[in-house]
């Protein structure tokens, strides 16, 4: 791959593949000339305000995901979604498996977010606690109840764990995404693949070429850790579960001789935007703004320039 360009040959298998589909998105459809063209964010429902302030610089109906977070009423996340959806862009709503309580608040929350917001993306998850809340051990039971396709839900949005996964073997962690992509499909709904976050391009393209090579051909999301202080990343790394070894950090332009100031995801995406090519399928960029929404967006936006 020419720098970050991506190829017409990479859109057009991602184009095919996705033929008999739902769109994912529209954006996907359109070659893009580089990797960080049509991005998508994350936002929590504390952070709407912060959107507000940032939108007119983000690209028009760019998605916008939701997480699932505890301590937040049913009102917030609708509100969150809306607000989301007010501004241009597309709510994609996190539902936390094992954080809800209920198949009737499951119900209730996926209704009203369609209803209130046009949603038509969603993305699942576990979750982070041990023990369910409620009925929903993982995110297959959700997927299984056919609640997404009665509620006019068009993609379903599931995690990626290039670097594995602290409970699941590798073999595990690959039958369990062939298993949900392969239900998703079942229900006439696309999915999406989003991965954690990583400071190391080389363990993402790998990942992506062994994806390839099992057959799984849908798009791509990989997830990219906005600028932040040093400190705020290895903070998150180290709760999300998430590489960080001194090797590692050095790829990323992060010394653990040096935690104070911060850090940007330039020397991940050059590295990544000058190796990917046409075997690593149909990839675009996830963004989680640790340092903030308008420092990660300006960051973007400096970086597009560049």
């Amino acid at each position: 791959m020419n720098g970050e360009a991506m190829t017409d040959e990479t859109e057009a298998k991602g184009a095919d593949a996705q033929r008999d589909r739902p769109i994912v998105h529209p954006a996907w459809l359109h070659p893009h000339d580089t990797l960080i063209e049509g991005y998508s964010l994350e936002v929590t429902a504390k952070d709407i305000e912060a959107l507000t302030n940032a939108a007119s610089t983000i690209w028009a109906g760019a998605p916008i995901a939701v997480p699932y977070l505890p301590n937040e009423s049913h009102e917030a996340r609708v509100a969150a979604a809306k607000a989301v959806r007010d501004l241009g862009f597309e709510p994609m709503p996190h539902f936390s498996a094992r954080r809800i309580g209920s198949h009737d608040e499951f119900v209730r929350f996926l209704g009203d977010a369609v209803k209130v917001a046009g949603v038509e993306r969603c993305f699942v998850v576990a979750g982070d606690p041990s023990t369910p809340e409620g009925p929903f051990t993982d995110s297959m039971t959700m997927i299984e109840t056919g609640a997404f396709e009665s509620a006019g839900i068009k993609v379903i949005g599931i995690g990626g764990h290039p670097e594995g996964h602290p409970v699941m073997s590798e073999e595990e962690c690959w039958q369990a995404l062939e298993t949900k992509c392969a239900a998703i499909e079942a229900r006439g709904m696309a999915p999406l693949i989003v991965t954690q976050f990583a400071f190391d391009a080389e363990v993402i393209l790998r990942w992506l070429k062994a994806l390839r090579v099992r057959g799984l051909d849908h798009p791509v999301r990989i997830g990219v850790p906005g600028p932040a202080g040093i400190k705020t990343l290895a903070r998150f790394a180290a709760m999300c579960g998430v590489g960080a070894s001194a090797s590692v950090l050095a790829k990323y332009g992060i010394s653990l001789g040096r935690l104070i100031g911060p850090a940007g995801p330039e020397k991940f995406l050059d590295a990544l935007g000058r190796d990917l090519g046409p075997e690593h399928g149909a990839v675009r960029l996830h963004f989680y703004p640790f340092g903030g929404v308008a420092k990660t967006v300006d960051w973007i936006t400096a970086y597009a320039a560049r």
